[in-house]
């Protein structure tokens, strides 16, 4: 199942929190894009995993994305192990993606910059034809995608390049709200977290209208690159 991007994210929410906006727009001219959540995010304070299941499928409907898949590799304490980089391997093989997105490189939580260090190094070793994988039987062809891109979550890094999500910043909110039992719900019952609160959520608008004013836009998403950026026309660059 070949898809364009394949998103990878520690948690279920990271991807919709960061890059919905960018996910959305590409699809919107013609893309493919799947998920990868590396945990449960079971430690999370509030709601169950079944619940996060749940509010997964009700976000990624919300964005169209082709295939969602979660690895169930333990949330807050997953680590480099071979058996967790075969896994992912396995993913990035199977979808073939051309541009991955992943975790902010340095984050609050620990797992995102852990995250995305294990999802990047996964990106390299999928591209080795000795490292032998197989899924569902069938033996895979390695495969090594273009780019790799780290969004941005809670930590301010300085973007190298952000994305217009104007259009679809009305989206993007009903994606991360379709996380009931995490983000802000009046109604809630569930104990507070740092993520939970009103001000959480003006606080992640504030970040998108920064990013969209950076460059002329009303909203936008940041992302980092770890190697220049090649284009053929400059005026790509607009």
């Amino acid at each position: 199942m070949k898809v364009d991007i394949l998103a990878i994210g520690a948690h279920p929410d990271d991807i919709e929190l960061s890059a919905a906006g960018t996910i959305m727009q590409q699809i919107s001219i013609g893309k493919k894009v799947a998920i990868v959540d590396l945990t449960e995010g079971e430690l999370g304070s509030r709601g169950t995993t079944d619940m996060r299941y749940a509010e997964a499928a009700d976000a990624s409907e919300i964005m169209g994305i082709t295939k969602r898949v979660n690895l169930n590799l333990g949330d807050g304490f997953f680590d480099f192990s071979k058996s967790n980089k075969i896994k992912i391997i396995e993913q990035i093989r199977f979808f073939q993606p051309e541009i991955v997105l992943v975790n902010a490189y340095s984050d609050r939580h620990p797992d995102h910059g852990k995250g995305a260090a294990l999802a990047k190094e996964a990106c390299f070793l999928a591209g080795l034809v000795k490292i032998e994988t197989t899924l569902k039987g069938q033996l895979q062809e390695k495969w090594r995608p273009k780019a790799v891109y780290g969004c941005i979550q809670d930590h301010y890094l300085k973007p190298d390049f952000v994305v217009d999500i104007t259009p679809f910043y009305e989206r993007k909110l009903a994606a991360i709200q379709a996380y009931q039992t995490q983000f802000f719900n009046p109604n809630s019952n569930e104990p507070n977290t740092p993520i939970s609160s009103q001000e959480f959520l003006d606080f992640l608008k504030g970040r998108w209208g920064g990013f969209g004013r950076s460059i002329g836009a009303k909203y936008g998403e940041g992302f980092t690159v770890d190697r220049p950026m090649g284009v053929k026309d400059i005026s790509d660059l607009l």
